[in-house]
């Protein structure tokens, strides 16, 4: 197995991770309902396209079109009895690219949510979600990834299920949760909760963070969180490119390329190693984020107000901690530049 996640974080102050995958495959032609993953073995060229877009953009990894590669997901399309073809080929195709690169690239094997709610509030046992996410990791690990990357999980059952997964897979892994509601994840995880999970898995994640989300000063307020608890293990934002706008039909991330800069600089200053975007960011997104990171120097960890007045107003009056909350909401009437 390549090692080219392990050495880049090892070596380099700040990864650039990629953009969206949805947003990316709805503008090649992908439909509304769709299965990205079935584009996989459809679709190959589009896929290699989509990799390769973020790596002359500038970024340092990116994640695999395997999102939605679990039994669970797939059975949605008829095609829970293709979990390893078409994860395998996800990481085949990202590893053809990465490979091709003359720079070091990490091929990062994405694993979202079963989509089920797991008990005892749900009917998905602890037992079928990690099989489910073994399955898929084992795919992904054939095909060839550094690295398998959890990401947009709510619930704490969930996350502790994949890390049993891919332990027993034998493979290092990223894991991020998404906070979405009032500075929360839907199943009411806040940022201090992250962070202090993570330490009690047996094997803990490389990096863990937070993506998708809403605004981008809501992912850095939750980035902030994380870095409050003293963390030493590198912290991930992936955040949204704005806030979503239905226009003529579509949806449409109000968040500018240059937006998107002053994210990625006031990420790294507020804590985190790995950035990158999540739904709605682009090459275009992606370039001006590298510049930035590349150009501006580090700068002390700004205040919420400083986020603020960069990047808009938060979603929420608070990030879901009684600590931050407050803070929060003195600041939630500040007026920002706009997004758009």
């Amino acid at each position: 197995m390549s090692n080219s996640f392990l050495e880049l974080l090892e070596s380099r102050e700040v990864l650039l991770a990629d953009g969206a995958t949805g947003t990316n495959l709805f503008n090649m032609g992908l439909q509304s309902g769709d299965a990205p993953e079935l584009w996989n073995t459809d679709e190959p060229e589009k896929i290699k396209a989509l990799y390769k877009g973020s790596v002359d953009a500038g970024s340092d990894l990116f994640l695999t079109n395997s999102f939605g590669g679990t039994a669970a997901r797939l059975k949605l399309h008829d095609a829970q009895g293709r979990v390893r073809e078409l994860n395998r080929v996800a990481a085949e195709l990202g590893r053809e690219v990465a490979d091709k690169s003359e720079r070091k690239i990490a091929v990062a094997g994405s694993v979202g949510p079963t989509g089920e709610i797991m008990q005892p509030v749900g009917e998905l046992s602890h037992a079928l979600a990690v099989e489910m996410f073994h399955e898929q990791a084992d795919a992904l690990k054939e095909g060839g990834v550094d690295v398998l990357w959890l990401e947009t999980i709510s619930a704490p059952e969930e996350f502790a299920a994949a890390a049993e997964a891919f332990k027993l897979a034998d493979m290092p892994w990223c894991g991020t949760m998404s906070f979405d509601t009032a500075g929360r994840t839907m199943m009411g995880v806040t940022s201090a909760d992250l962070a202090k999970l993570v330490e009690d898995y047996d094997v803990p994640p490389l990096a863990f963070g937070a993506n998708c989300g809403t605004g981008a000063s809501d992912i850095l307020r939750t980035v902030l969180g994380f870095a409050a608890q003293g963390t030493e293990r590198p912290i991930i934002s992936k955040g949204n490119a704005g806030i979503p706008k239905y226009v003529d039909g579509h949806i449409h991330y109000d968040g500018t390329p240059e937006l998107m800069g002053e994210y990625a600089v006031l990420a790294r200053d507020s804590g985190a190693k790995i950035i990158g975007g999540c739904c709605g960011t682009m090459p275009d997104h992606l370039r001006k984020m590298r510049e930035a990171l590349d150009s501006r120097p580090r700068g002390d960890r700004p205040t919420l107000e400083q986020i603020v007045e960069v990047l808009g107003p938060f979603t929420s009056a608070n990030d879901g901690t009684e600590e931050g909350s407050d803070a929060g909401s003195e600041r939630r009437g500040r007026r920002g530049r706009r997004r758009s």
